[in-house]
């Protein structure tokens, strides 16, 4: 009995430390907290030390991200889904080839590290941290390589948080032209869902459709990758929960007198991408932010200011 109540004094202390991490990511499963607010605590957390040291935070992120968008799929109709990818189709193949080809000859007018600029460059040009995870086993990157590409894909991914609506708002952008611009400009799948659904219900719907169709490109760009980098093409990481999004759009399509429940997981999926960021967000350190030094960034930056404007043009004069 003693014994019990020593080891619950030791335990104290680092319940206490603790705390407010589990406290927050309760709190952003409640309306309380936007995604943007969400980010800015896990990076302050970060920043003071307060993140549970056991606690595999990327993992956690992968699932839950991967969970909540099979979740938004069913509050997508398939007839949207099907005509904002077919009438973007131009421009999601076209962001794709300007991307890498753009940051190919950067990364050699910068002398910057190969493979390392690849990344960043797949990770711009598709779906972020999910297109880094992808193609570095394909073209056998270091970790400190990857590491490297996704802390800079990471700190422009909290700035289009922030940045987007409100440059959305500034330009008068529609719902719909809103969704196509964040699917198209912003990295990872869930920083668009963050702030296309800080925008409208219709920008989330359009944005989350968009962007999961460009997410497809992953597999022919990580082949691609192997070949060119003479990787092992086995490696490949291909990611399921894409196919599983679109099987909840299909069964929200052909088994409507479900709507109710398909609503609620809707709504809940949306709360859950509020704790991925916020998890995101816990993952983001001032270390990190040091180890991308200047050449990435530079490389990140010139590629997302590209891509954002030439995007954005397109949407609102073509």
């Amino acid at each position: 009995m003693a014994a019990d109540k020593h080891t619950l004094q030791e335990k104290l202390p680092i319940i206490k430390k603790y705390l407010p991490f589990f406290l927050i990511a309760s709190l952003c499963l409640l309306p309380v907290i936007s995604s943007p607010i969400a980010l800015i605590l896990g990076f302050s957390l970060a920043s003071l030390g307060l993140i549970p040291a056991n606690l595999d935070i990327a993992s956690w992120t992968k699932r839950l991200l991967s969970y909540s968008i099979i979740g938004l799929g069913f509050g997508i109709h398939l007839q949207t889904a099907i005509s904002a990818t077919l009438d973007n189709l131009p421009l999601i193949l076209g962001s794709i080839v300007f991307t890498l080809t753009l940051g190919y000859l950067l990364t050699k007018a910068l002398r910057f590290d190969t493979k390392t600029g690849h990344l960043i460059s797949a990770g711009t040009a598709i779906c972020g941290g999910s297109a880094i995870a992808a193609v570095s086993p394909a073209i056998n990157a270091k970790s400190e390589q990857s590491a490297i590409a996704l802390a800079t894909v990471f700190i422009l991914n909290s700035v289009a948080l922030f940045l987007f609506p409100a440059l959305g708002h500034l330009f008068a952008m529609s719902q719909y032209d809103f969704g196509v611009w964040s699917a198209i400009a912003i990295h990872d799948t869930s920083s668009v869902v963050g702030a296309a659904s800080a925008y409208g219900e219709e920008a989330l719907t359009t944005a989350t459709t968009i962007k999961l169709a460009r997410a497809l490109w992953i597999i022919p760009i990580a082949l691609i990758s192997a070949l060119l980098f003479g990787g092992d093409k086995k490696k490949i990481t291909i990611p399921y929960f894409i196919g599983f999004y679109c099987l909840a759009i299909a069964i929200a399509h052909w088994f409507p007198q479900g709507q109710i429940a398909y609503q609620a997981i809707f709504e809940l999926s949306k709360r859950v991408l509020v704790l991925c960021l916020f998890l995101i967000g816990a993952g983001i350190t001032v270390g990190k932010m040091r180890a991308a030094g200047a050449k990435p960034l530079i490389l990140g930056v010139t590629l997302w200011l590209s891509i954002g404007t030439g995007s954005l043009l397109y949407i609102l004069y073509v």
